[in-house]
């Protein structure tokens, strides 16, 4: 006879607890028991029980677990159960996790990670290809819209699998706030019903409510050159400058300007010489809202760097050339002040087009999709590579779901406020589809793509290849407690197949943009880790933090953070029950307080800090 000390700990979210009594029985290598327990789980608490077992159970592989019902099924999120047997001394793990209801036996295996090859016990294995079976049944791809990347099968978020729907918190706070955002909006039109917009200062009439420190400074300098050229490097949307190594051909100096094309030249040659080119709007169609026809521009924006490291525009074309104006307007800073103004606008307005659709909607939020549907459907629970990537995918199914139904919908938000609406935004995400590379999601590569390496003013590029590089000492620190060789990489049958789904299938044959089919090598699996992590939590919040009428409502309500937000690397889940791996996540967020230090002194001596790569403000997941 043997004693085991069983504890078992509830979620602390709504609902969380059940009514339901719930059933367990341990399993071990030399046989299972079932406890007499009349558990019934309570919100947010850890129950412990001392239960004697006639027989010795062996080491311990399985806590099994049942709910019982008889009029209503109470669901319970179940976190955690560890067990102590005789003798033992550490505790086994048996992470959960998950929403336990119906009347099914859930078998949940001790904790330990395994790759596929390393189940000496039959068990195991078995237990992983039941479960991925299960998955592919629940998890199934579907296509939004041909030549996007493929997303989870869910018409609404009513439709997702239960353990992928935000918590009763998260879906409270995230509806009142919509109410919130909207009641601000109706407010508002009352408030400017009457009145005239004659001036700029008459936008001021909207600008109350929700906003930022931030937010306030750029209120109150937007009009300046040199902020115009800061948002370009550390703004909402760093992504698109890079720079010039020729002059742009679309670029066409018309007589007169002989000054201004010797100018651009002595900048190339000192390679002070920078650009921001919208192309990718050009031809898109424009939206009609109310009945009023909508303008979009595909700008080209020239800008220098002055000694001072200050980001200057030089010159501002609103249109490529085209058989009706082979020489289109330039606009100069030397233009009267508000034609150069109005310049800028178009500019900050193509520049919201292409920040909300290409590099925030797809090239994070649709590419964690992709991630996180592949992880359900490839790698079981036991799977190292699973147990690093499932922090990083919550809540990502149902914020993206609920954009498709509401957000980019027809009739939905975009129809109803953004110029790209109607049409134009799936037009311009198929576009943006051809410049989503391996390389572009890959900060390193991407910033010597474009030129933007040891520039000191340039923030984001700063702190983003130092949240790389922390990201990517975490993750090799995971996998090489389990793939000692190049070998063991290559012959991991879960860990291909995966790679393959993502690429293959997700990203629609992505292979030809640089995305791998298959992994070669540990040094191949850590860098692409690296991307899915990054992309899914320290992208996503330079992106999406910096956002600001139902436009700055919305983006306001998407950029803002949240109530139950997890800071990166800070999950409270138990999913590794190795010291090693746990030392590993230990340096992790060690690493990332350092950071967060460093960015904190850095900024106290910056008239405009960049905070959205703060590592407190990151959330763990793609989660808004």
């Amino acid at each position: 006879m043997g004693r085991y000390r069983i504890r078992v700990a509830t979620g602390a979210w709504l609902f969380s607890g059940s009514h339901n009594r719930v059933q367990l029985w341990l399993v071990g290598a030399c046989g299972e028991a079932e406890l007499q327990l009349q558990l019934r789980p309570a919100r947010g608490q850890e129950e412990e029980f001392d239960r004697d077992v006639p027989k010795d159970l062996g080491p311990l592989q399985f806590v099994k677990l049942r709910k019982h019902h008889s009029l209503v099924d109470d669901a319970w999120f179940c976190d955690l159960i560890t067990v102590r047997g005789p003798g033992a001394c550490e505790e086994a793990a048996f992470p959960c996790y998950r929403w336990v209801q119906g009347q099914g036996v859930l078998s949940l295996p001790e904790g330990t990670a395994r790759l596929a090859g390393d189940n000496a016990l039959d068990v195991f294995q078995k237990h992983r290809e039941r479960e991925l079976k299960e998955r592919q049944k629940l998890y199934c791809w579907d296509t939004w819209k041909e030549g996007l990347p493929l997303t989870i099968a869910a018409g609404c978020q009513d439709d997702l699998p239960p353990n992928m729907r935000f918590h009763e918190d998260k879906r409270l706070d995230f509806e009142w706030a919509l109410k919130a955002g909207a009641l601000e909006m109706v407010l508002k039109r009352v408030y400017t019903l009457l009145s005239s917009w004659d001036r700029l200062e008459d936008f001021d009439q909207i600008f109350w409510g929700q906003k930022s420190a931030l937010a306030e400074k750029v209120h109150q300098r937007w009009r300046d050159d040199e902020l115009f050229g800061h948002q370009f490097l550390n703004g909402a949307n760093p992504m698109l400058l890079r720079r010039s190594t020729s002059l742009p051909s679309r670029l066409v100096l018309p007589p007169g300007l002989e000054a201004l094309g010797a100018q651009l030249d002595r900048e190339l040659q000192n390679g002070s010489l920078f650009e921001a080119d919208f192309i990718l709007l050009d031809g898109i169609p424009a939206n009609v809202i109310r009945g009023e026809k909508q303008y979009l521009a595909a700008p080209l924006v020239l800008l220098r760097m002055a000694p001072n490291g200050k980001l200057l525009p030089v010159v501002i074309q609103i249109q490529p050339p085209s058989p009706s104006t082979p020489t289109p307007p330039l606009f100069l800073p030397s233009d009267p002040p508000l034609a150069w103004l109005l310049a800028k606008a178009w500019v900050r307005n193509a520049d919201f087009q292409l920040h909300q659709l290409q590099y925030h909607l797809l090239n994070t939020h649709l590419v964690a999709e992709v991630i996180a549907v592949a992880t359900m459907r490839r790698l079981p629970g036991l799977h190292p590579v699973f147990k690093l990537l499932i922090p990083h995918i919550r809540y990502t199914m149902e914020i993206n779901t609920r954009a498709r139904s509401q957000l980019i919908s027809e009739g939905g938000i975009f129809d109803k406020a953004v110029s790209t609406g109607g049409g134009g935004h799936v037009q311009l995400l198929r576009r943006a589809m051809a410049q989503l590379t391996y390389h572009s999601l890959c900060p390193p590569d991407n910033l010597a793509d474009r030129g933007l390496l040891g520039i000191p003013s340039a923030l984001y590029a700063h702190d983003a290849l130092r949240l790389w590089g922390i990201t990517a000492r975490y993750v090799e620190g995971i996998v090489h407690l389990f793939y000692h060789r190049d070998d063991i990489v290559r012959g991991d049958p879960e860990l291909q197949a995966w790679c393959r789904e993502i690429t293959e299938v997700g990203l629609c044959q992505a292979q030809d943009r640089g995305f791998p089919v298959s992994f070669q090598s540990q040094k191949q699996l850590c860098h692409f880790l690296t991307m899915c992590v990054f992309t899914c939590t320290a992208q996503h919040g330079a992106i999406n933090q910096g956002q600001a009428c139902l436009q700055m409502t919305i983006t306001w309500h998407l950029g803002r953070r949240q109530p139950d937000m997890v800071p990166l690397g800070h999950h409270k889940e138990k999913y590794f029950s190795s010291p090693k791996a746990k030392a590993v996540l230990n340096q992790f967020q060690t690493d990332l307080e350092d950071l967060e230090r460093e960015i904190t002194a850095r900024n106290e001596q910056l008239d405009l800090p960049y905070d959205y790569l703060k590592p407190s403000r990151i959330e763990n997941s793609v989660t808004i």
